[in-house]
């Protein structure tokens, strides 16, 4: 019967974790999507405009972030335990929450394109672009975070398929209208932002018709303001949300460094780069959050060794997936480059090429410290989820990001991510062992499955 049972969970991790990963690579490519049609319908100088724009657009994502795990993991510990009145309340008031705050967001980021373009770096030749970029997103955003929410209560409401059809149906959307807005009609940076938040409102429309139809275990309607469920929701969802403002905050920061260090060229370089860490970060994002609604659940049923055979299959995949992404890096490196340079530069081209060999072998780390934190989220464990994500997306990059390019100069740059990681690895397994002496104490004898 236990074999029969892991398999069962095996089959539930493949068929909850595969749309997971699929939307959060969606989510990548949109911006490599952008970056590949504006380096080569606009130019160079485009091309860096985007990525300073990145750290905004990560920074609405991790709000929606934080508002869409928490609460999925309330609900989905609630419907662990039967509770629907609570699930449903959680589900609705939430995205009442996220339009809110998000639209605010938009209105104060219109006010003041001006300043928000110089606070993310902007230099004289980008400074167009980066204020032409964000104005067009912002209005947008709302969709941004509203669709992000859908998408994980789509999983939580146990219909992984759905959310796998939103985003493929997006990523077709944006591809397409990139195409003609930038390349076809000539509408440059302001297009291919268009496009991204266009195909954003498409997946929005795409999940609300699946919670429309009334035979969704969640459903629209009417609730009862708790406000006090976001004392857990929260705490809760900031580990996941610190993991994407990581990514704001790395970005901006790197963005910063360079300029001091290296020069203005090396933004191309390091916006490639991005993309690629981008895509290995979501990877494991969607790991983590593939089996977040699992776990909770089970969490919430009382059935810690379910979670347990999760977690492992969550880090399993995390390990052979970050190999992977190591293994292109150092044997195919460019490949990822030309894909946005034209090798007309040879300089730049070679340079981006080193910078990314030196930058992914961080690639082996994030995988562990991501999923980690994630499955702490999953059964309540906030602190240590939180201090996990706390010290890989603010504590440690920045005092990495400064003192090595003072040892190692330019090499100093790209190598500071390993060290972060590292450095954040240690701490894990510092909070992992107490865990496991925490729930030695606890543990009673398990009756057999």
């Amino acid at each position: 019967m236990l074999g029969g049972f892991i398999l069962f969970l095996a089959k539930r991790f493949i068929r909850f974790v595969a749309p997971s990963v699929l939307s959060m690579w969606i989510f990548s490519l949109y911006s490599m999507v952008d970056g590949f049609f504006v380096s080569h319908g606009v130019g160079g100088h485009a091309l860096a405009a985007v990525n300073l724009s990145m750290p905004y657009i990560n920074t609405v994502f991790a709000i929606g972030l934080i508002l869409a795990v928490g609460s999925s993991t309330v609900l989905s510990i609630a419907l662990g335990q039967k509770d629907q009145k609570l699930a449903n309340d959680c589900f609705n008031q939430n995205l009442v929450v996220v339009a809110l705050v998000c639209a605010i967001v938009s209105v104060l980021t219109l006010l003041n394109l001006d300043g928000v373009a110089r606070f993310l770096g902007s230099t004289a030749p980008t400074h167009g672009y980066v204020r032409e970029y964000i104005g067009t997103l912002a209005p947008f955003m709302p969709f941004f975070a509203v669709s992000y929410n859908l998408e994980v209560q789509v999983k939580a409401a146990n219909a992984p398929q759905v959310s796998a059809v939103g985003v493929v149906s997006c990523a077709l959307t944006n591809v397409l209208l990139d195409y003609l807005f930038v390349m076809r009609f000539g509408w440059g940076v302001a297009g291919a932002a268009a496009a991204t938040g266009i195909a954003q409102v498409v997946s929005t429309i795409i999940f609300f018709l699946f919670f429309l139809r009334g035979k969704a275990v969640l459903r629209f309607g009417r609730f009862t303001p708790r406000p006090g469920l976001y004392r857990r929701i929260l705490p809760l969802g900031l580990a996941d949300g610190m993991t994407e403002f990581s990514n704001a905050i790395v970005i901006f920061t790197f963005n910063q460094v360079i300029l001091r260090v290296i020069g203005e060229g090396a933004l191309i370089s390091y916006t490639i780069i991005s993309y690629l860490n981008t895509l290995v970060l979501m990877t494991m994002s969607g790991i983590s959050q593939g089996i977040q609604p699992l776990v909770s659940f089970y969490h919430g049923a009382g059935e810690s060794r379910y979670c347990e055979v999760l977690r492992r299959y969550g880090l399993l995949t995390g390990a052979v997936c970050s190999a992977l992404f190591l293994i292109f890096s150092q044997a195919a490196p460019q490949l990822l480059v030309g894909f946005f340079l034209d090798g007309s530069d040879p300089a730049l081209f070679d340079s981006s090429v080193r910078a990314l060999r030196l930058y992914s072998l961080c690639f082996l780390l994030i995988g562990f410290n991501v999923i980690w934190a994630g499955y702490f989220t999953a059964i309540e464990r906030p602190f240590r989820s939180l201090t996990i994500s706390m010290g890989r997306a603010c504590v440690l990059p920045l005092p990495c990001l400064v003192f090595l390019p003072m040892l190692a100069g330019e090499s100093g740059v790209w190598l500071a991510p390993l060290a972060s990681e590292g450095i954040c690895l240690l701490l894990a397994c510092f909070l992992i062992r107490r865990y496991r002496r925490e729930q030695a104490r606890q543990a009673v004898p398990h009756p057999s499955l």
